[in-house]
């Protein structure tokens, strides 16, 4: 009589390993594509594990092996395309290694994160991907003590023992004001939603570029901690576009917010740009089909994505990462609406 599986009803590693015919060590290995396995032997634990149902259990894994198979990304926001960018690229890094993604949502919220790092890391991850370096103390603290192998995103420091993939937002916030500056805009406006720390680097990179020029005025600064949307980029167009004296250019921290502007600015019968120059930040889908086309940042999101995932799998296997930190850089897109 055929014995069966735990009284739970799980289907066990003993049950698909009785079911082949071969050590539930062969199982295992056969089933983490180990190449060390006879092919005839291997063909009938895959076999056996789908004929049964069988699912490894995660836990039991880490415990036998001291070594867990996910890593924890935390990221501030899903609703931003950049970041779906970015997470595709992790997973696809990581899931022929076989490890798997477990994602945490910060919403810019420093506690938040700290909370869910917490959480994440009672489970033994085998690395941590975090988004930038602003973060409370004790968050930093946290990391250090676990020994997790952990890779920072979208920014990039040369601090030692620091692991980061990113590039220079300020420098790439003065990039694009200067070209503005170049096309022979004065008064070029800041608009930018959220406000976290990169957002603010971009503001750091326009004032850098508009007071080496002498074109600097707070007056042309305009930050709404609200989430950014096409909908508030549009209101806050309309706003910059009464502003006296007249504003001639207005980068934008982030397309969402330039998208809706150019919407607005058809709406208002306002030409761009030959009345208003609009600029945004990231290359989001849709930028190149605005009319007109919107002058843009390109950020290599996905390339962060994966470059961040290979070092971190480089980590986890305790190899010597000979580029700890990784600046990725960033283009300039120039198209129609400057």
């Amino acid at each position: 009589m055929s014995r069966s599986p735990r009284a739970t009803g799980r289907v066990t590693l003993a049950d698909v390993a009785r079911a082949a015919g071969v050590s539930p060590i062969t199982v295992s290995r056969a089933l983490r594509g180990e190449r060390t396995v006879d092919a005839e032997l291997a063909q009938r634990a895959i076999e056996a594990a789908r004929r049964l149902g069988y699912v490894p259990d995660p836990a039991a894994r880490a415990l036998a092996s001291q070594r867990s198979s996910h890593v924890a990304v935390l990221i501030p926001l899903l609703s931003n395309a950049l970041f779906v960018d970015l997470l595709e690229a992790v997973q696809r890094t990581l899931r022929p290694a076989g490890y798997q993604t477990l994602i945490g949502i910060t919403h810019y919220d420093a506690s938040e994160e700290e909370q869910l790092l917490r959480e994440h890391l009672a489970h033994r991850p085998a690395g941590v991907l975090v988004t930038g370096f602003d973060r409370h103390e004790a968050t930093r603290a946290l990391l250090a003590a676990s020994g997790v192998p952990c890779v920072h995103l979208m920014e990039s420091s040369p601090q030692p023992g620091v692991f980061s993939v990113g590039f220079s937002q300020r420098e790439a916030g003065a990039a694009i004001t200067r070209h503005l500056i170049e096309r022979g805009r004065k008064r070029i406006a800041f608009a930018a939603a959220q406000l976290d720390p990169r957002t603010l680097q971009r503001l750091e990179g326009w004032r850098d570029a508009l007071r080496a020029a002498g074109l600097y005025d707070a007056k042309l600064e305009w930050l709404n901690p609200a989430p950014s949307s096409m909908a508030l980029g549009a209101r806050m167009f309309e706003q910059i576009a009464g502003q006296r004296p007249a504003v001639d250019a207005v980068f934008f921290c982030n397309d969402d917010l330039a998208q809706g502007a150019l919407l607005a600015a058809q709406r208002l019968r306002i030409a761009v740009p030959r009345r208003i120059a609009v600029a945004g930040f990231n290359d989001l889908t849709g930028s190149d089909q605005m009319v007109p086309a919107l002058t843009t940042v390109r950020t290599p999101r996905a390339g962060i994505g994966q470059a961040a995932a290979s070092m971190l799998l480089g980590l986890m296997r305790g190899e010597t990462v000979p580029k700890p930190c990784v600046d990725l850089g960033w283009e300039l897109v120039v198209r129609e609406s400057t």
